[in-house]
């Protein structure tokens, strides 16, 4: 995929396992679909490393999720708001500090970041294992999303670096968003399962096996040569990044339960906000930003990062509503609710499978719209999810919705990351991770959606199962509409900043 809006010229990517191919070469292998795609030995080795990583932050918080009720018993939490903190103790550091080590990739290597992020969360996650206090699960947990925020963006940058743009990094781009979304499905499977049979603490030994086979991957990853413009740190800007993403995702994070109204969850909105305008000030007039204005103002990475936060949000916040549905509605215990998601995770990896031949037939942009399309279609078509057991149409509306994901989360990356100068590869690979953790705002939109039609509902102190799930069943709308005019706005604003 070219761009075609006026930009400087781009540098090659220099990478020891996938040399750049001519601009006629690369045309003729996307033309040719995944022929061109065939990995060797070492490539296998890249992309298994940086798989198991990518697969390993996304199970972090849906494992720890199902296990949050045995934590609170274990160690004593006071309440179930401050039980929450075990889960956004990790989601927080995990949002605000992508910038900030975006840029740190580009300073000091992308594959010394990436090394250094796993090692990390591997220490983490044998803390959190051993931890004898709230306090002590907190801290570990803190810990490991600082180390999720060194590996998300390094990780895509490697992708784009050791796989040429083209077949191959389609078909790596393909293949680590399958595993993405597995890893959130089998996240809230193997929690359950972990936890019923062992422990708790187990589900932290399950991260740090999979840190040091991930770390031992990466200790064994081939050279790669990265050139990078930046010479020094963006200070003013990573601070104002920092504080500004943090503000917005704790606000977001806490107001569907408390409420976007209040003092408590308003402030933190509008403080983020506030700094991050003032972010873009300071990058303005810095003369090495950490976000160059001429990356982030580019349309094909402004406009596919919106479609990100559209596809993951509204997928999570979906996701979240369909465990209510099979718990409150349904009466499904954790672990059946946990298998029911199996649809969605195996339509998700055959997505992953296939994309690369999509992407490279018709381009990034035509299948993002198609993503999308398809998400949609399966997240409204869940307005017909009864209040009895129907498995088939559990199962058909989640993988549906689940297929549609998984291609717009590889066709969005691929579009925002196509064209990208070698210099600027970490920056933009922490801006396509950027997405997943803002995602919490479609979780607590929908949940506050189905929260409001559920007591308008009711007509008693306790709603009804009924009333429970016309409140689902409003959210689970809500996120389809929400899908379907993503894709409708994709090709307005996307289809002729870019050419197959």
């Amino acid at each position: 995929m070219t761009v075609t809006e006026s930009s400087p010229p781009t540098e090659p990517t220099h990478a020891v396992l996938a040399p750049p191919e001519p601009a006629a070469g690369a045309a003729a292998g996307a033309a040719a679909g995944t022929g061109g795609a065939v990995f060797g030995a070492r490539e296998w080795l890249v992309l298994i490393t940086l798989c198991c990583a990518t697969f390993m932050c996304g199970l972090d918080f849906s494992i720890v999720t199902v296990a949050l009720p045995d934590i609170g018993s274990a160690l004593g939490f006071s309440s179930a708001g401050t039980l929450q903190w075990v889960a956004t103790a990790s989601l927080l550091p995990s949002a605000s500090l992508l910038p900030l080590f975006a840029r740190v990739a580009d300073l000091i290597g992308r594959k010394r970041l990436f090394t250094l992020g796993v090692a990390v969360f591997t220490l983490f996650s044998l803390g959190a294992a051993f931890a004898d206090s709230p306090g002590v699960l907190i801290g570990a947990r803190i810990g490991q999303g600082t180390a999720a925020a060194m590996i998300a963006p390094a990780a895509i940058a490697l992708m784009t670096g050791y796989f040429a743009e083209g077949p191959k990094r389609a078909r790596a781009l393909g293949l680590n968003g399958a595993v993405m979304s597995l890893g959130f499905v089998l996240g809230a499977l193997g929690g359950g399962v972990i936890t019923s049979g062992f422990s708790w603490r187990w589900t932290m030994v399950a991260l740090c096996v999979m840190g040091a086979l991930a770390l031992a991957g990466a200790l064994a990853l081939p050279a790669i040569r990265e050139a990078s413009a930046a010479k020094r740190m963006d200070i003013p800007g990573a601070i104002l990044a920092t504080l500004g993403l943090f503000g917005l995702v704790y606000g977001i994070s806490t107001g569907g339960d408390q409420g976007w109204t209040r003092a408590a969850s308003l402030g933190p909105i509008v403080g983020g906000l506030v700094l991050l305008a003032a972010f873009l000030v300071v990058e303005r007039r810095h003369p090495e930003p950490l976000v160059p204005l001429s990356v982030l103002n580019r349309p094909t990475i402004k406009w596919s990062g919106l479609f990100g936060v559209i596809t993951f949000g509204m997928c999570a916040g979906t996701t979240v509503l369909l465990s209510l549905y099979m718990q409150d509605v349904l009466g499904f215990s954790a672990l059946q609710a946990g298998l029911s998601y199996l649809g969605e995770g195996a339509a998700a990896t055959a997505g992953g499978m296939f994309v690369a031949r999509l992407l490279g037939r018709f381009g990034g942009v035509r299948v993002l719209a198609a993503g999308l399309l398809i998400q949609g279609v399966g997240t409204v078509s869940m307005f017909a999810l009864p209040q009895h057991v129907s498995l088939p149409a559990l199962l058909i509306t989640s993988s549906v919705m689940g297929l549609g994901h998984v291609f717009s989360v590889v066709s969005f990356i691929t579009v925002m990351t196509s064209g990208v100068s070698e210099a600027d590869q970490g920056v933009v690979g922490g801006l396509s991770q950027l997405p997943q953790y803002v995602a919490a705002i479609g979780v607590s939109g929908l949940s506050a959606i189905a929260a409001a039609r559920t007591n308008a509902l009711s007509s008693g102190s306790v709603p009804s199962a009924a009333d429970i799930l016309g409140g689902l069943h409003a959210g689970m709308v809500t996120a389809g509409v929400v899908a379907l005019a993503g894709a409708l706005l994709v090709g307005v604003v996307l289809r002729k900043r870019t050419a197959a």
